[in-house]
């Protein structure tokens, strides 16, 4: 075998094994040398909580934001795309560059920042060899498109408590930029309509200019709702198309019972695990021989999502099997309950209730990790969701002393990011 088909089947297997934390690096890694890029990003809104994974230049990935990607991806729907990939100019990491993206499948986007072929390619002739370039993206993408999408579907209690966290740490801080920067554009608009000011023209440019920001304000928070809430009735509409090639290919029957269209929006952890619940329910039913009709039904109390999952089958559903095992994992880690009730020869019953607010506060316990005075006071910041500068402006050190901290408390609470240690505070009552 040649050195380069070691080197793809090497790629491959590295990209099919990768975790959701180091997915975008191995992705950069195996895209190299077909197309190499000054940063790499991957925006998915299968997890709630990191829909950002990126690789590349930490000057332009630290700044990437959910409004560029957004700008992004519009310019991959519109005409100027072909659909699922498009090339040209737009902001991103604050600053217009060079960018190729592409879409999936699943919805996800992946962004290339600076593309560029490797030397010898870029002004060639050969359009095949470029061809096959574009080609080789395209398969590492969908491989890596498929490996997020099944890893989150497969997530472990551990994952779906951090992409809470996060979700929730998200919305606080959003929740902060809309007030500070809403008042800022609405005085600024209040004072260019003066009728004390003399110049009309300038006003009403300067008018429309703090407008479009304003709007543009709104629609950033809109978004990042929408990441982390999902409409009753649009989740499960999602769960109908998740559940269409069983139905038109097993010959069983799935009935859905809709539930109320106006009831509370599902926070996105929810909404997914619920999704993940019920594909798991129906297919350890079907797997049971005689079943021919299978009934999901959904509700929500105001506190709580409910499911209710029956088939017509013999009654066999183990509830020690492996496969229901997991799903039972699912619904403790969002602190939901689950029954299942088996009568031999008419079918199984199971209801699942998620709730939608995470269990109240409880006090902060943290001696097991053995802080000092001053990693705690960095940990509580943390967690409240301070950034590093405002961290060493808060306790009047420098941020080199905060990143020393850090690395401490990361050691000490046993976490591998700044994320998880935010979701091991919080779960121990730090806010």
């Amino acid at each position: 075998m040649d050195a380069p088909d070691i080197a793809l089947l090497e790629a491959v297997t590295a990209l099919s094994t990768a975790p959701l934390a180091g997915i975008a690096q191995r992705l950069r890694e195996a895209t190299l040398p077909y197309l190499g890029c000054s940063a790499l990003v991957i925006f998915t809104e299968d997890c709630t909580g990191r829909p950002q994974k990126k690789a590349g230049d930490e000057s332009i990935i630290s700044r990437v934001s959910i409004a560029e990607l957004d700008h992004i991806r519009t310019s991959l729907a519109g005409e100027s795309g072909t659909g699922d990939a498009w090339q040209g100019e737009a902001v991103l990491g604050g600053a217009v560059r060079p960018v190729l993206a592409l879409s999936s499948p699943s919805n996800a986007l992946l962004v290339l920042a600076d593309p560029q072929h490797p030397a010898g390619t870029a002004h060639t002739a050969d359009t095949a060899a470029r061809e096959a370039a574009g080609r080789m993206l395209r398969y590492f993408w969908a491989m890596a498109s498929e490996r997020i999408r099944e890893k989150v579907a497969d997530a472990p209690p551990s994952y779906l408590i951090e992409s809470r966290a996060a979700s929730a740490e998200r919305v606080r801080v959003t929740a902060e930029l809309v007030d500070h920067h809403s008042t800022t554009l609405e005085t600024l608009l209040a004072a260019l309509r003066s009728p004390a000011l003399s110049d009309d023209a300038a006003r009403r440019s300067a008018t429309d200019v703090a407008a479009k920001a304003l709007v543009g304000l709104r629609t950033l928070n809109d978004r990042t709702t929408d990441l982390v809430e999902e409409p009753v009735a649009t989740a499960f509409q999602r769960l109908r198309e998740d559940l269409k090639p069983l139905m038109n290919f097993s010959g069983i029957d799935v009935q859905f019972i809709e539930p109320p269209v106006n009831g509370r929006a599902l926070p996105g952890e929810v909404a997914h695990a619920a999704r993940a619940i019920v594909r798991g329910l129906v297919l350890a039913m079907v797997d049971q021989q005689g079943v021919r009709r299978i009934r999901t039904q959904w509700d929500c109390d105001g506190e709580n999502l409910l499911v209710n999952v029956r088939d017509d089958g013999p009654g066999e559903l183990s509830t020690d099997a492996p496969n229901m095992a997991r799903l039972a994992q699912r619904v403790e880690a969002l602190y939901g309950s689950m029954s299942v009730d088996v009568m031999t020869g008419w079918g199984a019953d199971v209801a699942v209730s998620l709730p939608l607010d995470p269990p109240a506060r409880q006090l902060a316990d943290v001696s097991d990790w053995k802080l000092g005075e001053r990693e705690l006071d960095v940990l509580q910041l943390l967690a409240a969701g301070q950034r590093n500068r405002a961290i060493a402006a808060k306790l009047h050190i420098s941020e080199n002393t905060v990143k020393f901290h850090l690395r401490n408390i990361y050691r000490k609470v046993g976490a591998s990011s700044r994320t998880e240690a935010i979701a091991m505070a919080h779960s121990n009552g730090l806010r």
